[in-house]
């Protein structure tokens, strides 16, 4: 009784999968209640429908419904056609297979759709019908069909290149040499470059004939544009008042403007010339400043100043008549901010440096703002291996002589085999420059080094050994990139 209980068991149980395994391979072939007797139709997302380029992503949307096998158990293939209303153009068909009940169109693939292949007017509206076909797998089914139309008003697509032309531009009104803008997204170009005083527009070719098409400005609102079809319209442009570079962008999809102005230095070199600097009165090939790569604006020079005078050059070189940098007073010291650009030879101011004020300095000219500074340079041991110890704030300064920074002192006295390096500045940690090691715990036979920027490192240092506490003199001259270190 036990075992026929068991056998009914594996019966059943064997019968169970058997019959899921069918169902499995004949599922998308059964026949439903809806299979049966559901008529064929078609309906669309909307009925007349406006395409803008903006909304190029947007869909149209068919759907169907699944038709009929009349009973048969067999599946149901679909095949979508799309035409142009009352005409003979070559229908669009789309064989979808079984199972698929909706098929969409972006708007802007719609778009391409009705002016390249129907043929349609931009702005005119085009009837287009959507026809779906169901045929049963088994032939004895006749194939089903199902339409409906749609009013569609295509649009006239933006321009794929822009161009910037006008007397404010590099090529003047030389619109065959047009400088061509850079597209990113759909519609959006971009021009960064130098723009003079004067006029400009957009063309969106390099056509010699001025009746193509133009964006131009809006009379009441110059951060919009006007499309101008075959230059149709008034010619309203853009206007600029000041040299300079800017960054203009042409949004054509939105019809706006921004333009975005970046004064340029008046200069991109500038040199220090006279006796009190290491050109001497030399203007052909002076020493120049170092420009700024954060802001252009900014020069920057450091050098051993003597007693003399000296002015800053602006070029060009070999030209005592061109372009200075000077103070506003004759024999001007170093402690005044104010420094005028001009040219000429008829004003020739210069600073003075006398024996009291003679030193190392960092020379910092703001060529936006017409500022100066003087920064003398001065020298400090930190570490716990020197004498001021990590203090950054105060510290004790080396001696300055003729050029050379000189230590003469005490290391090792708090710290036997304590480290140090040497700043060029003295307040916060970040504020400056710094003589580091060119090793980290460098010996101190070893007088290699670099220099580093703020806390930018690497934060290298010299250390103490065994039996180095001791008086040691250091000296280093920044001009000869020396350094020694003497017990």
């Amino acid at each position: 009784m036990k075992r026929y209980k068991f056998q009914h068991k594996i019966f059943y149980a064997v019968s169970a999968l058997l019959l899921l395994v069918a169902f499995s391979c004949q599922k998308e072939y059964l026949e439903t209640p809806e299979m049966q007797d559901d008529a064929l139709t078609i309906t669309s997302s909307d009925t007349e429908l406006v395409l803008t380029e903006v909304f190029a992503q947007n869909l149209l949307t068919f759907v169907w419904s699944t038709g009929t096998n009349q009973g048969t158990n067999s599946a149901i293939s679909y095949k979508l056609i799309i035409t142009k209303e009352g005409d003979n153009a070559i229908p669009l068909e789309y064989d979808l297979g079984k199972n698929v009940f909706s098929f969409s169109y972006e708007w802007g693939t719609l778009n391409n759709i009705l002016l390249n292949t129907f043929g349609a007017e931009p702005g005119t509206p085009q009837i287009i019908q959507a026809k779906i076909t169901a045929t049963v797998a088994t032939g004895s089914v006749a194939q089903q069909e199902s339409a409906s139309t749609v009013t569609v008003t295509p649009y006239n697509p933006v321009t794929t290149q822009l161009f910037i032309v006008g007397t404010a531009t590099p090529s003047g009104d030389d619109i065959a040499n047009a400088p061509e803008m850079t597209p990113s997204e759909t519609g959006i170009f971009t021009y960064q470059g130098q723009l003079t005083p004067g006029t400009f527009k957009f063309p969106v070719n390099r056509d010699t004939c001025w009746c193509q098409d133009f964006y131009t400005r809006d009379p009441s609102d110059a951060t919009r544009m006007i499309f101008n079809e075959g230059g149709s319209g008034d010619d309203l442009q853009w206007e600029i008042t000041e040299t300079g570079e800017y960054t203009i962008v042409a949004d054509v999809l939105n019809l706006t403007l921004s333009i975005q102005f970046t004064l340029t230095p008046p200069f991109s070199e500038i040199w220090i010339v006279g006796d009190a600097s290491p050109s001497g009165w030399n203007i052909d090939s002076p020493e120049a400043f170092t420009q700024s790569e954060e802001d252009p604006f900014i020069f920057t020079y450091e050098a051993n100043l003597t007693p003399g005078n000296f002015k800053i050059f602006a070029g060009p070189l070999g030209d005592w008549c061109g372009e200075w940098y000077r103070p506003p007073i004759n024999d001007q010291d170093l402690t005044s901010n104010e420094v005028e650009q001009n040219s000429g030879c008829d004003v020739d101011n210069k600073w003075l440096v006398t024996d009291e004020n003679k030193g190392r300095y960092k020379i910092i000219l703001n060529t936006r703002d017409n500022v100066i500074e003087f920064q003398l340079v001065t020298l400090y041991v930190i570490g716990d291996g020197g004498p001021n110890g990590w203090n950054i704030a105060t510290p004790e300064p080396m001696i300055y002589e003729d050029g050379t920074y000189v230590f003469n002192g005490e290391l090792g006295a708090d710290n036997p085999t304590g480290e140090f390096k040497i700043s060029k500045f003295k307040g916060d940690w970040c504020d400056g420059d710094w003589i580091n090691a060119a090793t980290p715990s460098q010996s101190l036979l070893n007088t290699d080094y670099i220099i580093t920027h703020g806390c930018d490192g690497p934060d290298n240092k010299w250390k103490l050994g065994e039996g180095d506490a001791g008086t040691w003199e250091i000296r280093i001259n920044l001009d000869e990139e020396t350094m020694t270190i003497t017990r």
